[in-house]
């Protein structure tokens, strides 16, 4: 087994057990909803299997579904997270970025931030949005999106620089 499998592996394993140990225990005043468990998908190699990704952000998704009791809405937003993903490659880093070694994980430029702020956001939004299941609750869907996105990107940073591999 290659070493970017096995990496992509424990690093799957390891934020979903913590977002379903720690994290999805968080709920600030009904706004605030951590959902760093996405780090998976935004740290995917830009080069790997695309039907892998999609695969395993259903898997995430659907995972999580189970754990959360929430019918679908945290594998639909993962898969769909999973197919923009190529989309905000291009926006951030230009149409030239498959022939790029971008790694999200190294020091936090603001093309990487840019990335993972519209990565969150969409997602988030779609979350929420699939939640919440009415027009009417629109402006409550844009609050929680904002809390939750601002609340996520600090822990998934923080995650990004705890966990960064050491240069040889």
């Amino acid at each position: 087994m290659n070493s970017a499998l096995f990496t992509n592996i424990a690093r799957f394993i390891f934020l979903l057990i913590l977002q379903v140990a720690v994290f999805n225990k968080m709920d600030f005043l009904g706004y605030i909803n951590p959902y760093p468990y996405i780090l998976f998908i935004l740290l995917y190699p830009v080069n790997g299997n695309k039907y892998g990704l999609l695969f395993s952000s259903f898997l995430l998704g659907i995972i999580m579904d189970l754990f959360c009791n929430s019918g679908g809405v945290h594998a639909t937003a993962a898969i769909s997270l999973a197919a923009m993903r190529p989309t905000f490659f291009k926006f951030s880093f230009g149409v030239s970025y498959e022939y790029q070694t971008i790694k999200i994980n190294d020091k936090i430029t603001p093309e990487r931030f840019s990335f993972i702020a519209i990565s969150v956001v969409s997602h988030h939004f779609i979350l929420f949005l699939l939640e919440a299941f009415r027009m009417t609750y629109f402006f409550e869907v844009l609050l929680r999106t904002l809390f939750s996105t601002l609340f996520t990107l600090l822990i998934c940073i923080l995650l990004i620089y705890l966990f960064k591999p050491t240069r040889r």
